[in-house]
């Protein structure tokens, strides 16, 4: 923290094993994944879902080992617009570094309000399974994700000593839960033929092609791969940074990925109807196909043991939330910067960037309201300005490469000469998800099916440039002068 110009506020409630699981819950692959899953079945079916995810989980890693490796170079909760300010060229540090930050602090709320909203959505689509005849209203919906908040907020305030304890309990239970339901599928569940699981695909997105129809149901993939980058935006609450903070990345994305494919193909042979599984009244796929092997009872139960998964998840999702929009906070880069860095003293956690990541979660939620369509562009949003900074951090780690090898810094857990060549193709998978975000997921588009997210991207990034150029340039400096500060002062 020195060499980086900060002072430690925030206590390091995380051990090794504890910030492994955080990472794990956090990300809970196969849970997202089971959830997020309509898009991917709508452009490209049963084999376009699978071998998107297979594709999507290479390219992603080349992603997860570059910023691994950078968290360990410089294990900080900034994350990607510090890394940015420390790599960029001279020239172009203060103003990329915060447009990263704004661009970051928009995807990590995006997220949070997205997650926070499958939950709520999910009782809700419980509510279909033991009650036919209802008919589920957007404000219902928004009224069980205002719940998830307030629980959000409960735990992530009150339950800060406690929380890191039980992580390690709640990893067993994320792997147990995936044995409950892949087990279940398995047996119970009727089977689809093996040719059709990986070789039939479709196109009911209405698209000219089914290659073109596969990239835009990609989304379901990347969607349930994001976030795993979380545990370096706690790294300044986990014991020995530099070093438990890559590790719990790498292998986070490796074990729950492996898991997610193994559920996946479970899942895929376990869907007789497609077409009735993506019409399913509850608006979620999982389950038509639970109902068509278990008992009332017995979706039930599932059911709950996934909502209790996804709503761990969320929580830490919220904390990671909130110590990135703090970490920006802190270095003058937001409106009323000085109240949301603001750490309570008592509990040593930044309490007031946790209430403001809660807030702005209720408020985006309310867009669910009048329009499900705008809601869906947000979760959108978090896809691609997500994919943007990582773009931006690649680029630069690896300009300081190729440029200035000799100014990289000592990483604990580094990739040596493999470094160059996995930031470029982690840099091109990066740019190529980001280009696909965008994308909506019916033609011919109408205003009702339009994805709004590009609107909002654009929107957000012409306010970052007013921001910067009438206020930002004047007090935001970027990590990387306080960086330059305490190396002088050594």
């Amino acid at each position: 923290m020195y060499r980086m110009g900060k002072v430690q506020e925030l206590k390091r409630s995380y051990r090794p094993l504890s910030a492994l699981s955080f990472a794990v819950v956090l990300t809970a692959m196969w849970e997202y994944l089971l959830l997020a899953l309509t898009q991917g079945l709508t452009n490209g079916g049963f084999a376009g879902l699978f071998w998107s995810y297979v594709w999507t989980f290479v390219g992603f890693t080349f992603v997860e080992m570059s910023l691994a490796e950078m968290a360990s170079m410089a294990p900080t909760s900034g994350g990607q617009y510090h890394w940015v300010s420390e790599f960029a060229p001279p020239k172009i540090q203060q103003f990329l570094s915060y447009l990263v930050g704004w661009m970051s602090t928009l995807s990590w709320q995006a997220g949070n309000a997205a997650d926070v909203f499958l939950t709520g959505t999910i009782a809700q689509g419980l509510l279909t399974v033991n009650y036919p005849d209802y008919e589920p209203k957007r404000w219902q919906g928004t009224l069980f994700v205002f719940a998830m908040i307030i629980l959000l907020y409960v735990v992530n305030i009150w339950g800060h000593n406690l929380w890191p304890r039980v992580q390690n309990g709640l990893m067993v239970l994320h792997v147990l839960a995936f044995f409950a339901v892949v087990v279940t599928l398995w047996v119970l569940a009727p089977h689809q033929p093996a040719k059709v699981v990986f070789t039939q695909f479709s196109n009911k997105g209405g698209w000219s092609s089914i290659g073109l129809s596969l990239m835009v149901g990609q989304i379901s993939a990347i969607y349930s791969l994001l976030g795993s980058d979380a545990t370096a935006h706690m790294a300044e609450e986990v014991r020995d940074a530099g070093r438990y903070v890559p590790v719990s990345l790498v292998w986070s994305y490796i074990g729950n990925g492996l898991m997610a494919l193994i559920f996946l193909i479970t899942f895929l042979f376990s869907i007789d109807n497609l077409d009735a599984a993506l019409g399913d009244p509850s608006g979620y796929p999982f389950l038509y196909v639970l109902k068509s092997c278990l008992s009332t009872s017995g979706v039930n139960a599932l059911t709950i043991i996934v909502l209790l998964m996804v709503s761990a998840a969320n929580i830490n999702f919220g904390a990671s939330t909130a110590r990135q929009t703090f970490a920006f906070a802190r270095d003058r880069g937001l409106p009323f910067s000085a109240w949301i860095a603001r750490v309570d003293r008592g509990k040593e956690i930044p309490a007031n960037a946790v209430l403001l990541s809660c807030v702005i979660a209720a408020l985006l939620a309310l867009i669910n309201i009048g329009s499900s369509t705008a809601f869906e562009a947000i979760v959108s949003l978090q896809v691609c300005s997500l994919m943007f900074t990582y773009a931006c951090s690649l680029s630069c780690v690896l300009y300081r490469r190729v440029k200035h090898p000799e100014l990289i810094p000592v990483a604990r857990w580094g990739m040596g000469k493999w470094g160059a060549p996995v930031n470029a193709l982690g840099l091109a998978y990066a740019v190529f998800s980001f280009f696909w975000s965008f994308w909506p997921v019916f033609t011919p588009v109408t205003a009702e099916d339009f994805n709004w997210s590009v609107v909002l991207f654009g929107g957000v990034f012409v306010l970052c440039l007013v921001m910067y150029y009438t206020q930002g340039r004047k007090v935001y400096k970027g990590p990387v002068t306080e960086v330059r500060m305490a190396r002088l002062s050594l």
